[in-house]
């Protein structure tokens, strides 16, 4: 029996995913996918198991997230399912380019911090003294 272990990461949001063979259940912080809400994020976490078929369909996997906000957390999500796919079928990781690199690679784009004396991190004070 195979088990492989994924991270992804997006912002402050870090999501661990096991997969295993079995029979295609998927849980986020042991939770059925299905009971996930909200439905669009549930989408966006479904992709790179829709786009792998039958691979799919013969594997469990159980994700456990934390940090961040939801939206991060499923992005995370979905970055460690595509993962974990393609450490389980290298065929996949061609597929998963084709669709959206994010599958694969994280987005590292992170908040830019605030500048000195200032509670914000671009836009300046407006001085009027004139």
């Amino acid at each position: 029996m195979k088990i492989i272990i994924t991270s992804g990461k997006r912002k402050n949001a870090i999501a661990r995913a096991r997969l295993n063979e079995g029979n295609g259940t998927i849980r986020i912080n042991s939770l059925l996918i299905n009971n996930f809400q909200p439905v669009m994020l549930r989408e966006k976490i479904m992709e790179p198991i829709k786009l792998a078929g039958d691979v799919a369909d013969s594997v469990n996997i159980s994700i456990k997230t934390n940090g961040g906000g939801v939206a991060s957390q499923a992005e995370a999500a979905r970055l460690a399912i595509g993962r974990a796919l393609t450490k389980y079928n290298n065929k996949l990781e061609k597929v998963f380019l084709n669709y959206d690199r994010q599958l694969l690679v994280a987005d590292v784009r992170r908040k830019e911090v605030c500048k000195p004396n200032d509670s914000k991190a671009r836009a300046k004070r407006q001085k009027s003294y004139r």
